[in-house]
């Protein structure tokens, strides 16, 4: 890929508005350039995405449905050049990015595409009135994506939308603009009709974000990304009263029954703890462990924390991989010293791991496990969205149930247990949108995704997403008696 990233608009590339560097999470040297739309860049793909719709619209979902493959196949086809883009932009570990970012991005166009195309209609007879109903389109929907994933959370929008008769416009991350670069070169490649997919690159506030959530010929808005933006976004389209799907932070906790396998508590733990650097929604950054188990627990866990490996990204066997930014680096530092004067015992981590080449100068973390802080404390109020957990004890179910759900968040939790009768009922008391029981990100795409309280509005997954983009119409007919 070219070291400087241009704007893709009604199918071709367009280098317009100053630009902005990129940089290498591993070492902090510049990535690339990319160009910034302004307001006229956001207009003439707005227009695009206008101009393009009614006729995607008309093409028979089947046909959509085709296209969403041949993307896939594509992406398949170009494998390795998305694997490069993503660890440039994100540095995170080649066997992830292989196994998870990219597959899942072609995997998410033949889900939406298998959905929708087998999706049956609903139609009602009583007596004499039939009443059925139809599915149209919003028309033209901003995407805007965050950085932790940024191929799969973009492709896990995309699909739906354009397979359910929508134009977009999508807003990417302004720290990783490589693999949608690719993405619309992919578009380009295959011959998808111009202006149906649309990438325009740049900052949110005050920017490109702000422009594209604010022009009035954007009919939605889906978001993923920090609770603070998605109210952001909220003020800015209210006016105009546009749809919405928000899947926001999460303060996720996890609770570990002493009846569990520890063993695999603590390696599930483990991967949902420090996965992606903890740069995940989904991640736990709060444990509570009953306390017959809790001190071994903590250990354990601690130890594991300590053995993973802080390799380069090419190095199959890294598990550690940096912060995306300087910027977030130091925001995670910052909760550390705040935990420290908090009164929180460090049982693993709480720094900056020391190379002796390039990587200094790379965002990197510590692992951390800490103990000993009370449940309102910000280091256990407030999303973190780093290599960090906090571990409590507890001494009841219910006292279990009741510290995860203290919390404004909603989006993920995970319990481990080895008792069925105690897996149903706590996962159905749990105030989240996704519970985990004995395991963690283990996702069926055809099942609703998102989170209650600030975690989000909404559902996407499955059949949940095609009825966000897009918006049913009922219609009823007076059948006559027959006459003789």
């Amino acid at each position: 890929m070219s070291d400087q990233v241009t704007h893709f608009i009604g199918g071709v590339q367009v280098a317009e508005g100053a630009t902005f560097a990129t940089h290498d999470p591993v070492t902090g040297g510049v990535v690339r350039l990319v160009h910034e739309a302004d307001r006229a860049v956001v207009d003439k793909a707005v227009a695009a995405a206008r101009a393009a719709q009614p006729g995607w619209a008309a093409l028979p979902v089947a046909e959509r449905a085709g296209w969403m493959r041949r993307l896939a196949d594509a992406i398949e086809a170009r494998f390795e050049e998305l694997v490069a883009a993503e660890i440039a932009d994100t540095g995170k570990s080649i066997t992830q990015t292989r196994t998870l970012d990219i597959p899942r991005g072609a995997a998410n166009f033949r889900s939406f595409a298998e959905i929708a195309a087998q999706r049956p209609d609903e139609a009602f007879h009583l007596k004499d009135v039939l009443s059925y109903t139809v599915r149209r389109p919003l028309g033209v929907v901003a995407v805007i994506v965050p950085w932790n994933l940024p191929f799969l959370l973009a492709t896990w929008k995309i699909g739906p939308a354009l397979v359910a008769g929508n134009a977009i416009v999508v807003k990417p991350s302004e720290h990783t603009p490589g693999s949608m670069a690719v993405l619309a070169d992919i578009a380009a490649e295959i011959g998808l009709p111009p202006g149906v997919l649309n990438v325009v690159h740049g900052l949110g506030g005050d920017s490109t974000g702000q422009f594209l959530v604010e022009h009035p010929g954007v009919d939605a808005v889906t978001f993923t990304g920090e609770s603070r933006t998605g109210s952001t976004i909220m003020k800015g389209v209210a006016d105009r009263v546009k749809p919405v799907s928000f899947e926001l932070g999460g303060k996720n906790a996890g609770l570990v029954f002493a009846d569990a396998d520890l063993d695999v508590a603590v390696e599930g733990s483990v991967r949902s703890v420090f996965t992606n650097g903890g740069q995940v929604c989904l991640c736990t950054e709060r444990l509570y462990v009953e306390r017959p188990v809790f001190e071994e627990f903590v250990t354990r866990l601690a130890k594991r924390a300590g053995e993973l490996r802080f390799g380069r990204p090419e190095d199959e066997d890294t598990t550690m991989m940096p912060m995306i930014s300087a910027e977030h680096r130091d925001k995670v530092l910052s909760y550390y010293r705040l935990a420290e004067s908090e009164g929180a015992e460090f049982r693993a981590g709480g720094g900056v791991p020391s190379f002796g080449d390039e990587r200094d100068g790379g965002y990197y973390v510590e692992p951390t496990v800490l103990t000993g802080l009370p449940s309102d404390s910000r280091v256990n109020r407030e999303e973190i969205f780093g290599p960090v957990c906090h571990v409590a004890p507890f001494d009841t179910e219910a006292e279990a149930v009741a510290l995860a759900n203290d919390s404004e968040y909603g989006l993920a939790a995970t319990v481990w247990t080895s008792r069925l009768s105690r897996a149903h009922r706590v996962a159905q008391s749990l105030e989240a949108g996704l519970v985990w029981v004995n395991t963690w990100y283990l996702r069926d795409l055809r099942t609703p995704f998102g989170g209650v309280k600030l975690s989000g509005i909404g559902r996407e997954g499955g059949t949940d997403s095609l009825d966000f983009y897009s918006e049913p119409t009922t219609i009823t007919i007076k059948l006559e008696p027959e006459h003789e």
